[in-house]
């Protein structure tokens, strides 16, 4: 048997490891979250929840869903290995905890429970819709344990999907019980 890793999960390794998933909530805390790929060993030692994120500053879309819950995307970069990874924040602007159950993929065999599995990408043009990558373990390559965003939180969120033609410059982001958004892609 062998022991090279997936390339599939060793893409999401460096994803992790480039764009820092870490983060801190607004008072400057470090947050933990439960089952999070941000909590997993990092390349090198130590975790990635030990380096802190950047605050992304480039908007380049929003969807905003019930009760305040607000999804804004920063990035959408294809890579070399034939990726796009869309790079956002979930804003829980609301006065309840939220939970991202109804985010999930609707597969039979689902394994990521509160996580953006059930995101896609559409491209108009090319009528192609693109699903959230699995590993070899069935678990969306995206930001999982989206449990208990309090009230004026906000979590850093993941999704990688095959990348369409390099001719595609913006695509529509949906995620299930919002507005899709168009956006557009780099790299």
């Amino acid at each position: 048997m062998s022991s090279r890793i997936p390339a599939a999960a060793l893409a999401v390794v460096i994803t992790l490891a480039l764009v820092g998933c870490g983060g801190e909530d607004d008072d400057g805390e470090k947050r933990k979250e439960p089952n999070s790929a941000r909590n997993s060993a990092a390349p090198g030692g130590g975790s990635v929840a030990d380096k802190p994120a950047p605050r992304p500053t480039a908007t380049i879309g929003e969807l905003k869903g019930a009760d305040g819950i607000a999804v804004i995307l920063h990035s959408a970069v294809r890579d070399k290995g034939g990726f796009l990874t869309v790079n956002g924040t979930v804003v829980n602007r609301g006065n309840k905890p939220y939970t991202s159950l109804t985010w999930r993929s609707k597969e039979t065999q689902m394994k990521s429970q509160s996580s953006v599995s059930g995101a896609s990408l559409i491209d108009q043009a090319g009528r192609k819709r693109y699903l959230v990558l699995r590993d070899t373990d069935g678990e969306c390559l995206c930001s999982t344990g989206l449990v208990n965003i309090r009230p004026g939180e906000s979590r850093a969120v993941f999704a990688q999907f095959p990348a369409p033609p390099d001719d595609v410059k913006a695509v529509d982001f949906q995620l299930p019980t919002m507005p899709s958004v168009r956006i557009p892609v780099s790299g």
